[in-house]
Parts: C-alpha cells; sequence; structure tokens
C-alpha cells in the first residue's frame, strides 16, 4: 500500500508541474527542457561486493525554467523571508528557478547475508522507501541553492526484502536470509538545503573548475552537516554543478541547464569529497521510538569520488562515478566502495 501510494503522488506531480512549460516560452533565454533522470548506485556495480549500503535506485524529474510572473515562483518567494534563502534582488536578472520531483529507494544490509540472525556487532538489514521533491534556483550563473523535503518510510514497508531477494533469485545469487531482524516500519522524513558555488580555474564552459558546497539535512532517517567541493575539468561545465546522486553523499542535483553549455556536446571528467558530521542515521542508530537492532555509528564520515560526464545538452547525458565512503560504525572492518551510473533524457 505504501509502495502505491508514493508512486501515485509522484506520478500526479510529475504530471502537473509540466504545465509551467508554457510561462517558459514567454523568454527564450530560459531552459524549456523537461527532464528525467534513472541513477543507480550499487556496491557490485563494478566490484565484487554485497555489504553495508548496497542498492540505491532513484527517479527524478526535472521540469523547464518558468518566467518569473509565474505563480510557480511562489514557492521560493515565500522561503526567501528567510535571510540569505533564495533571494533575488540585486542580482540584475530574476535567477533562474526550477522544481525536481522524485522517488527512490536504498537497502543496507550486513557484510553476512547467510547469517539468521545477523551478526549483532555488523550493520543492520534496513530499508528506505521514498519520494520528494526539491527547489533548485540558479543565482549569477555561479550559484545553486537547493530546497529539499523527502518523505517515505523506513522497514518492512519499504520492501528492501522482496527487492534484494527477488533479483538474487533472477540472477542465480544467494539470497539474504537475515531480513526478518531488520529495522521497523518507521516513517521517515529528511528536510535537507544545500548551496553550491561555480568557480572557474581556468577557462569557462570548457576548462577547470571547483564546485565547494555546504549543507545540512535535518529528519529521523538522516541528520547531517555537510561541506566538500567537486574538482572538474572538460567541456559544458556551466550546463550543472556536477551529477546527481542519492543522500548522503557528494552533493548533487537533478539541476541542468544545457542551454548554458558551449555547443550542443559536453564531457567532463571529476574527482571531489565530501565531509560530513553525523548526529542521526536510523540505519546505524535504529529506530526513533522502539527497539530495532543498531551499532555504534562514527560522527565523522567522508566520501571520496571520481568518474566522468557525457552529454547531449538537449537530448541525453550518463554519469559514471565510483565513490569510496569511509568506515561509518565502529568495527566496520574496511571503508565501502559504491558504484554509481546514470541516464538521463531531455526533450
Amino acid at each position: 500500500m505504501t509502495a502505491r501510494i508514493l508512486i501515485a503522488a509522484f506520478l500526479a506531480a510529475a504530471v502537473v508541474t509540466p504545465a509551467h512549460a508554457d510561462d517558459a516560452n514567454a523568454d527564450a533565454k530560459l531552459d524549456t527542457n523537461n527532464r528525467i533522470t534513472l541513477l543507480e548506485e550499487n556496491d557490485s556495480l563494478y566490484f565484487n561486493d554485497d555489504k553495508h549500503y548496497t542498492q540505491g535506485l532513484r527517479f527524478s524529474y526535472l521540469g523547464p525554467e518558468f518566467n518569473p510572473e509565474s505563480e510557480w515562483d511562489e514557492p521560493f518567494e515565500f522561503f526567501s523571508g528567510i535571510p540569505t534563502m533564495f533571494q533575488s534582488s540585486g542580482m540584475g536578472e530574476h535567477p533562474s528557478r526550477r522544481y525536481a520531483v522524485f522517488l527512490g529507494q536504498s537497502f543496507f544490509t550486513p557484510k553476512d547475508l547467510r547469517r539468521n540472525p545477523p551478526d549483532p556487532t555488523d550493520r543492520p538489514y534496513g530499508a528506505w522507501l521514498y519520494g520528494g521533491v526539491s527547489l533548485l534556483q540558479e543565482a549569477g550563473g555561479n550559484k545553486l541553492e537547493n530546497l529539499e523535503l523527502d518523505l517515505g518510510v523506513v522497514g518492512p514497508a519499504a520492501l528492501g526484502r522482496e527487492v534484494q531477494n527477488n533479483w538474487h533469485q533472477l540472477i542465480g545469487a544467494n539470497t539474504a536470509q537475515g531480513w526478518n531482524s531488520q529495522i521497523r516500519d518507521e516513517p521517515g522524513m529528511m528536510l535537507s538545503y544545500e548551496r553550491e558555488w561555480r568557480a572557474k580555474i581556468w577557462g569557462d564552459s570548457s576548462g577547470i573548475d571547483i564546485v565547494p558546497s555546504v549543507g545540512a539535512t535535518l529528519g529521523n532517517v538522516f541528520t547531517y552537516g555537510e561541506v566538500g567541493a567537486l574538482l572538474r575539468f572538460g567541456n559544458g561545465l556551466n550546463a550543472d554543478y556536477g551529477p546527481v546522486r542519492i543522500r548522503p553523499a557528494l552533493s548533487g542535483t537533478d539541476f541542468f541547464a544545457g542551454n548554458r553549455a558551449e555547443g550542443e556536446f559536453g564531457y567532463y571528467a571529476f574527482a571531489g569529497m565530501q565531509g560530513r558530521v553525523v548526529g542521526r542515521n536510523i540505519f546505524l542508530d535504529g529506530n526513533s521510538f522502539r527497539s530495532s537492532p543498531s551499532v555504534d555509528k562514527k560522527d565523522l564520515v567522508a566520501d571520496f569520488q571520481g568518474g566522468f560526464s557525457l552529454f547531449w545538452c538537449d537530448t541525453a547525458r550518463v554519469d559514471f562515478s565510483v565513490v569510496e565512503r569511509t568506515k561509518e560504525f565502529k568495527g566496520q572492518v574496511a571503508a565501502d566502495p559504491v558504484g554509481t551510473a546514470d541516464i538521463s533524457f531531455s526533450w
């Protein structure tokens, strides 16, 4: 039932949101493209691994840029009452504003999938099924703000066991035996705010830049503060601020503006890192108000990421990256590798 409700809400948002494309057509400078992205993160994508953060899937829709006089501008103006957030005055031209909606699922397992009950000193089984919306504003062509709300459910209702074991049966792999001991059902919410800057090192849209970022996430699923930076070199750098990722991770949003790139084709390689101060991780700390499996988390976690992006500004894009995540809980033997891949289509 929960899955059907989330899917229905997402589809409704995707149907309604494109309505503001007509507003965007009033100004030729606006990016009128719609965009969908399918993102996969998996520890066995490029590695022979299957533990801890083992799977993340996210499907998102990015709406077109809209005219400043549109009613779609009203939520941004509401939040602009908070000092320094979504400011537009004194910038010369109105900032670029867009919405993204998304649906995703992530799940986590211990290292030994054969044990039942699982090793109590290893990471517990847990899953997170969610949907959400992002408000994205780019100002001055070099500063991006993202205000994001994620709502969903943690626990058996998030369908982690069904997805993992059905997939393992399909490919002939051993199924995970310990899902009966997973984190228990709990509604989940996260509110995140991030700010990213694009600073040129050499050249303009073609060349080298660095994208520093800061942000914070509050919620019963994850609570953390983040700071990071992404170094990029290639062509079409003005189109975005790095590839999309699943939280928690090195900052990446659905934002993409192909009309800001030079030419029809872009590419770049990137390397970066993000450090996080973790206040809460339900998949390590356990449920908020009831007993559940848990381990002692580490308060400081870092991601190191490298990869490359290829895109045709008005049609398609692919991104590939490899991430190493430092130890997240006490007793964890080694850092975890994660592979990511996504594909986007525009129209």
